[in-house]
């Protein structure tokens, strides 16, 4: 079974920096993509940013040219890089792996609150 335990969130000011981190109990390579999922209070989860086996990106629209998700396969960890933090960026941020298998795995999320 595998566990997924992110960190890095808190609360900071608009325009601030964070950066998350996801670790995996096990081998992330056996992931197909590992990504990011956000909620906001009386929202639904929506993908934030991911990254494939073969290291190919997304992002949502709203979070691009500020946030960069990467991996580091031997440390098993990925990360993701906020940067000009919004307001509306405000939510509980969730580690997600997906295998070739399609099975799903979530962390336990980690808040994230940026004041204006």
């Amino acid at each position: 079974q595998v566990q997924l335990v992110e960190s890095g969130g808190g609360l900071v000011q608009a325009e601030d920096t964070l950066r998350l981190s996801c670790t995996a109990s096990g081998d992330i390579l056996g992931f197909a993509v590992v990504g990011w999922y956000r909620q906001a209070p009386g929202e639904q989860r929506e993908l934030v940013a991911d990254i494939s086996h073969d290291g190919t990106t997304n992002y949502a629209d709203s979070v691009k040219s500020r946030f960069t998700i990467s991996r580091d396969n031997i440390k098993n960890t990925v990360w993701l890089q906020m940067n000009s933090l919004k307001p509306e960026d405000t939510a509980v941020y969730y580690c997600n792996g997906r295998c070739f298998t399609g099975r799903n795995y979530w962390g336990q999320g980690t808040q994230v609150t940026v004041s204006s």
